[in-house]
């Protein structure tokens, strides 16, 4: 197992480790936090503090688990503390597809900000359970796992946050 021979000091197997499970964490931090570049400095961090911590780490679980855990708390700390976007970080509009419409590029541009605007609206534990379960496809156990809750608790979250997004996405069906 990569993660015993990583917390017995094996760096290549930490680097297997990494390679492994960054795209995915990156993933998660982009769709929780909106921001690239805060994602990588959290995913970054989160590698750095999983290397130090890993005589700690419990091979009950899985290493992604683990790191799926890290990776959401360091999130929500972010989405939990008020601070204000400097204009600098405000995303650049993403190219579009020479092929598509004008009509259709403005409704897809629509539909996207609007998924975003309702994304946001989400309170942070919501919006962590539904880009779990969504976008990366974990089941209730392991969100419930990475979040510190109950199954329950999950259901709960994901009922209420799926409601809002369909409230809130009504007009575009």
């Amino acid at each position: 197992m990569l993660a015993v021979r990583a917390s017995e000091g094996d760096d290549d197997a930490f680097a297997v480790l990494v390679r492994r499970h960054s795209s995915p964490l990156l993933a998660l931090a982009r769709h929780l936090l909106g921001n690239r570049t805060d994602a990588e400095d959290v995913v970054q961090d989160a590698f750095l503090s999983a290397w130090r911590r890993l005589p700690e780490f419990r091979h009950g679980a899985s290493f992604g688990t683990w790191m799926y855990r890290i990776v959401t708390n360091r999130c929500l700390n972010i989405l939990r503390r008020p601070r204000a976007v400097p204009l600098e970080k405000v995303p650049e509009p993403v190219a579009r597809d020479a092929s598509a419409t004008p009509q259709a590029a403005a409704e897809a541009d629509a539909v996207t900000a609007a998924l975003s605007q309702a994304l946001r609206a989400l309170n942070p534990d919501q919006r962590v359970c539904w880009v779990l379960r969504e976008l990366h496809g974990l089941h209730y156990e392991e969100i419930a796992h990475v979040t510190g809750t109950s199954e329950q608790t999950v259901r709960g979250r994901l009922f209420r946050a799926r409601r809002a997004l369909q409230e809130a996405m009504g007009p575009w069906r």
